[in-house]
């Protein structure tokens, strides 16, 4: 039976656009978390509390590497949302990279805020009953995709590779070596090209992500050895899903 992808348009369904929102998602718990690590620079709390409210001061005060610490040492249960955690991480280890682009640390830490739930990995097309697990069906279905669904597939691709390449490296070079799976070059040459399509495409620029994309096609390699050494900070991604293991089980599927 000849498979439905090849027999019919694909249109776009339920796959989200992610954008660089970290910085502007923060939870109450994110701000008393701010106020308790910063007090002691800034006496006044509810100063503090209003600086965060200016974008440029709050960019400086997210750079702060007292944050960095309380995020890194916290012992027990750090109570903060994922877009901070991921966000004061992220942009740590891409400065130190030499990749100064907030918007760009922005983004990615949105990928990871959302992939740290394991049905936001999943590709979903109208009309097609199940989502698109493996990187050959969701290159098949570009073939016949409209205009919006290709550049929302070419992102996910970008996001995907960047994800499990840069948060899952050794897990890719197990599976490529005892299994025969692609390895993290297959990722990277995938990630690129994906991102430059996508920079390409006039819904990049609707969003105001065409730069981001730039950005991770021209240095997808930086950005994912940065990411090897934030993923060696993690100890679990996603506690609500079951953790890291049940993450990697449901959602690593690779296949050429």
């Amino acid at each position: 039976m000849a498979n439905p992808v090849s027999r019919r348009t694909v249109y776009c369904a339920t796959m989200k656009m992610i954008q660089p929102n970290c910085r502007i998602q923060f939870a109450a718990e994110d701000i008393d978390f701010i106020v308790s690590v910063l007090r002691p620079k800034v006496t006044d709390a509810e100063t503090l509390v209003r600086l965060l409210t200016d974008l440029e001061t709050r960019d400086l005060i997210l750079d702060d590497e007292s944050l960095l610490r309380a995020v890194l040492e916290s012992r027990g249960c750090l109570r903060v949302s994922t877009h901070l955690y991921f966000y004061v991480l992220v942009r740590h280890v891409f400065r130190r990279s030499g990749i100064s682009d907030r918007e760009v640390a922005d983004y990615v830490a949105e990928v990871l805020s959302e992939y740290s739930r394991a049905e936001q990995l999943e590709c979903k097309v109208k009309d097609q009953p199940k989502s698109l697990d493996y990187f050959f069906e969701m290159l098949a279905a570009l073939q016949t995709a409209d205009d919006m669904t290709s550049f929302h597939i070419r992102a996910h691709i970008g996001n995907y590779s960047l994800f499990f390449s840069g948060i899952f490296p050794d897990r890719i070079r197990f599976r490529a070596e005892f299994r025969g799976c692609p390895g993290l070059r297959y990722y990277e040459a995938l990630g690129k090209s994906s991102y430059r399509v996508a920079s390409d495409h006039r819904l990049a620029r609707k969003y105001d992500l065409a730069k981001v994309f730039d950005v991770l096609s021209d240095r997808f390699e930086v950005t994912r050895l940065a990411l090897n050494d934030l993923g060696d900070r993690l100890i679990t991604l996603g506690d609500a899903d079951g953790g890291l293991d049940s993450l990697l089980n449901a959602s690593l599927k690779i296949s050429i």
